[in-house]
């Protein structure tokens, strides 16, 4: 491995290269799908492959390659170089660097219970366990449990003299129950939709699911959704469980604070953001209790790390504090334009792809209201939306609607009324300006999301979003009349 980093930064150097970095990864992953008590689908997968990043006259190049070994370095190198050469012809402007320092250091997922070591017995009997008690309830036409893991170790080396090495380990996992009718199909899932959960660590996180303690009651509600009626219309009040809010925060706050997006690089694929950097330090994104963090420290997130794929350390930084604009997701490319470090955002999903910026762990602060029975106490008049199913925004993440698997109409401070198909949708910075409570720490939780979208070629990155149930007042609620 070193005669293979040696090769590749001494060849682009010699090339005309002024910066240089390699990646070599390994990434393994496996998953199980038990579906209405049998397996469904086992899966395994590994991949390795090194890829070279190079500035030549302003503009950048890379190359990848699977084949490990010193002279295909000096191929992959040269293939950089010569497309970074390419590119300059058509740069407006060159890149210029942050002063980062180069890093000499390793960083491992911290974990009880390797995922990798648990029996596919203990797996399927988790599963089956879940699956059986779901099946025990009638009207479910469909059962499904997964369980997921990964690890990915990877080394990154700069020609500024950079040399990290990192081991991260991945687990996760969920059930969903679908009930079906003569005229309607509705679906329950437990911890989260789209897989469940998915964390920083070991298998201990899934046995902390305990997938089968939830199951029958998983079941039941995408039972009685069925001849629920209907979400109503018209402006509510309107609490989200954390998983909604979760989302709420990844397209409405996420996506808009990457600072490519913001210059434009992300237009041809998801579009462009609101958030313009003249806004920065004076928008009012939100009300006083919206505070939103950028952290790859936390612990447990699937947006941690001890270093993004730049060599920049992992960093807790302020995107949005007491309800202004304080920040952005940055690049060692991007930063120096406002004036900035890296906070250490960019990463790639595999060793073919180049780094791009991505989330961490957006985190939106625990508040003071107490738990969700508390915040639903305090509420005369509204509706709590639960667990995400659908999500539309717009190209600048401005306007958007957003679906959840269920909803309860509150009355005079109590949870009545179960609704099905609850909807509601917004406008980015009035929705958040309505925000008026959040539940504190007790209520908080760091979802994973392991399915973002971004970059052509797309890659699919890992990250994480911390929340508490929260309330919003005075939202559109339900599909209006036009």
């Amino acid at each position: 491995m070193n005669d293979l980093i040696d090769r590749a930064l001494d060849t682009a150097d010699r090339l005309g290269a002024g910066y240089a970095d390699i990646r070599i990864v390994e990434r393994r992953t496996e998953g199980l799908t038990v579906k209405n008590g049998a397996l469904e689908a086992a899966t395994s997968s590994l991949s390795a492959g090194f890829g070279i990043r190079v500035l030549v006259n302003g503009a950048w190049g890379f190359s990848s390659s699977a084949v490990l070994d010193p002279s295909e370095a000096d191929r992959i190198a040269a293939e950089a170089v010569e497309i970074a050469r390419a590119s300059a012809s058509a740069q407006k402007t060159p890149v210029e660097l942050d002063g980062t320092e180069p890093i000499t250091a390793t960083y491992r997922t911290p974990y009880a219970e390797d995922p990798f070591e648990v029996s596919l017995d203990d797996k399927l009997k988790i599963l089956m366990e879940a699956d059986a008690a779901m099946g025990r309830v009638p009207g479910v036409a469909i059962r499904e449990g997964n369980v997921v893991a990964g690890r990915e170790t990877k080394t990154f080396a700069s020609s500024a003299g950079a040399r990290i090495e990192q081991e991260i380990v991945e687990a996760g996992g969920g059930i969903e129950a679908t009930a079906v009718n003569d005229s309607e199909m509705q679906q329950r899932s437990y911890p989260n939709s789209f897989g469940g959960q998915v964390v920083t660590g070991g298998f201990e996180a899934v046995r902390a699911l305990d997938l089968a303690e939830h199951a029958q009651e998983t079941a039941e509600l995408a039972v009685a959704l069925l001849d629920a009626p209907q979400c109503p219309s018209g402006e509510m009040d309107l609490i989200l469980d954390a998983t909604q809010v979760a989302l709420q925060i990844h397209e409405s706050c996420g996506h808009p604070t990457e600072l490519d997006r913001v210059f434009g690089t992300e237009a041809s694929f998801a579009g462009t953001s609101f958030l313009t950097t003249d806004k920065l330090g004076s928008l009012r994104y939100g009300s006083e209790l919206v505070s939103i963090d950028a952290d790859a420290t936390a612990p447990g997130g699937l947006g941690t790390f001890g270093f993004d794929d730049e060599g920049v350390p992992a960093q807790n930084v302020p995107l949005i504090e007491n309800g202004l604009l304080v920040g952005y997701l940055t690049s060692r490319e991007t930063a120096p334009r406002i004036g900035r470090q890296s906070m250490g955002s960019a990463r790639a999903f595999t060793w073919s792809q180049i780094p791009l910026i991505r989330m961490t762990n957006i985190n939106l602060r625990p508040g003071n209201a107490g738990s969700l029975e508390d915040l639903i106490a305090d509420t005369r008049d509204g509706i709590f939306m639960s667990v995400n199913k659908s999500w539309s925004i717009d190209d600048r993440r401005l306007n958007f609607q957003f679906g959840d698997q269920a909803g309860w109409l509150i009355k005079n401070g109590k949870r009545t009324q179960l609704v099905k198909n609850p909807t509601y949708t917004g406008i980015t910075p009035r929705f958040w300006g309505s925000c008026d409570a959040i539940c504190g720490r007790d209520e908080w939780t760091l979802w994973g999301l392991p399915n973002c979208g971004k970059g052509e070629p797309m890659q699919t990155g890992h990250v994480g979003h911390g929340a508490a149930p929260a309330r919003f007042r005075n939202v559109q609620v339900g599909v209006g009349r036009w």
